[in-house]
């Protein structure tokens, strides 16, 4: 069995004050951090859109097989299709499918299956799993890897002045269609992409406290 080739690796040596002002810094950023669902249609750079991408596609992965794609939708008549799309799959949800515990969870944020977001953010990206196929190859731990990239790729946006909404219809096939993507990708999360809306609010909701998610031994 040959041995893995290796390069140096560098870390900023940070000291212990630097280290505190970066960690308190960062969490405070993405303390301020929401979901958003009204975009203004203004266009956003491209460039910092696929930047952030390629943050993502840094996060670690089983094997380092990088089993994710990031399918980014600009073309009015392709998002226009996603919505559509996607809406009759939530309208269903919402009908007949949804259980009651989930209906009661999200009866105080106002959504429901109308998801205009995907048509007037100016960017949307769907990231999807790779699988195993003709000319893949097994992938290990792929909800795990995409589900740390998506993470990365919500930070970057939001670091880079941009609002996103992680949306997750079901049934996703038929993004496959729409994003022209083989049968061994499977989508698992559509990311509008923006500057929110003028006036938008958003729910006003609080995050559990330190002392409560953190257990020390």
């Amino acid at each position: 069995m040959n041995a893995v080739a290796t390069v140096p690796f560098h870390l900023d040596r940070l000291d212990p004050a630097q280290m505190s002002r970066t960690a308190h810094d960062f969490a405070d950023r993405m303390a301020a951090r929401r979901s958003v669902r009204e975009f203004s249609s203004e266009p956003v750079p491209l460039d910092v859109v696929e930047q952030a991408i390629r943050a993502a596609a840094t996060a670690p992965s089983g094997a380092n097989l990088q089993p994710w794609r990031f399918v980014v939708l600009t073309d009015p008549e392709r998002k226009r299709a996603l919505r559509h799309a996607a809406e009759a799959e939530e309208r269903e949800f919402y009908a007949r499918r949804a259980p009651q515990e989930w209906l009661a969870a999200v009866a105080d944020m106002g959504t429901d299956w109308h998801k205009p977001f995907l048509e007037t953010a100016p960017v949307v990206i769907v990231v999807f799993e790779v699988h195993q196929g003709p000319n893949t190859p097994k992938p290990y731990y792929v909800k795990e890897s995409v589900g740390i990239a998506v993470g990365v790729l919500i930070t970057a946006l939001h670091l880079a002045g941009l609002a996103t909404l992680t949306h997750t219809p079901v049934p996703m096939r038929f993004l496959n269609e729409i994003c022209e993507r083989p049968a061994e990708e499977r989508a698992c999360v559509v990311m509008p992409v923006g500057r929110p809306a003028d006036g938008v609010t958003v729910p006003a909701l609080t995050r559990k406290p330190l002392p409560e998610v953190l257990v020390r031994h």
